[in-house]
């Protein structure tokens, strides 16, 4: 069994190496949807967890996305969760550095079944942003930096989802929408010589003046490997944005609907883990991209990422 472990662990570390990986603007690790979701009816689980956890990000052009994440969940009835998500972000890049607290995710998971074959849970939640996501360089007149050095999304966003978990797979569906534009202004007009010297280079980042994102709904097909004290997951998970974004024209100021935005992101996630007892383990994620949409004002794609985390019921 253990000799399995370690080959699905090599694979997924394979992809990983020579693949792309995975975005999403939070909703696929919130309640309901999260992967690698515990399954034993033989032990019981305690109510309440936390989960600290270093996320890697690599994106299309320069820069690389650190995330420092506390993860809380409470439970306020026995078939009733509460999950709070801090995180804090760091990115460094060509353009510069920028770093601070990132959006804010709340959500409650209620159980709708449980049978000792297979969990129904059901998520509703929201993503409240750290700051406008216009945090600019003082070193240019203070003008915005593109979506991928920003901290936060700068929307207020409304997510929801459902899944069916069982010993050997997981199943999950959820939806985010945001409900505003943020206050980003990024145009490549402002970028051009002498603020930066490569203009080709500035046009690889989708031009977000006040970005509104189109609405997203995601699916997860995992399939996991349980043992005593080892698991490991692999799964599928496509991200389907089914509107298109939107932003300020930088020459008419009138709102127009980006082309290329709709449309699948699909990645491949594998997870590893080891648990020391009931209580805490340790927890590998890594995801490569297969596809992704043609244009993303967002800053959410990702061609790489990994995650190392720590968790401990209580």
């Amino acid at each position: 069994m253990i000799r399995a472990v370690i080959l699905l662990y090599s694979m997924v570390l394979s992809l990983t190496v020579v693949g792309q990986g995975c975005s999403d603007a939070g909703f696929c690790t919130m309640g309901a949807m999260k992967p690698d979701q515990p399954f034993n009816k033989k032990v019981a689980f305690k109510l309440r967890s936390m989960e600290f956890g270093f996320y890697r990000g690599v994106t299309t052009a320069s820069p690389i996305i650190y995330v420092a994440t506390a993860d809380l969940n409470f439970s306020i009835t026995p078939k009733t969760f509460l999950q709070i998500k801090l995180p804090y972000q760091a990115i460094h890049g060509n353009f510069g550095n920028t770093s601070g607290m990132s959006d804010i995710s709340l959500s409650l998971t209620q159980s709708l079944k449980a049978t000792d074959k297979y969990d129904i849970n059901y998520t509703i939640g929201t993503k409240i942003p750290s700051n406008k996501a216009n945090l600019a360089d003082p070193t240019r007149n203070n003008i915005d930096f593109p979506m991928y050095y920003q901290t936060s999304l700068g929307t207020y966003d409304f997510i929801t989802g459902i899944s069916l978990k069982t010993r050997d797979w997981l199943f999950a569906t959820g939806l985010q929408h945001p409900f505003n534009a943020n206050e980003n202004t990024f145009v490549w007009e402002e970028w051009r010589e002498p603020v930066y010297p490569d203009f080709n280079y500035v046009k690889k980042y989708n031009q977000s003046n006040h970005l509104k994102r189109g609405t997203d709904i995601m699916f997860r097909v995992e399939r996991n490997f349980r043992f005593s004290q080892f698991n490991a997951s692999i799964g599928a998970l496509p991200i389907i944005r089914i509107s298109k974004d939107s932003i300020l024209d930088p020459v008419t100021e009138i709102r127009k609907k980006l082309d290329g935005t709709t449309g699948m992101a699909l990645s491949v996630i594998g997870t590893f883990g080891y648990s020391f007892n009931v209580q805490s383990g340790i927890r590998l994620l890594m995801g490569v991209k297969l596809t992704d949409r043609k244009v993303n004002p967002d800053g959410l794609t990702r061609p790489m990422v990994s995650t190392v985390s720590y968790y401990y019921r209580f």
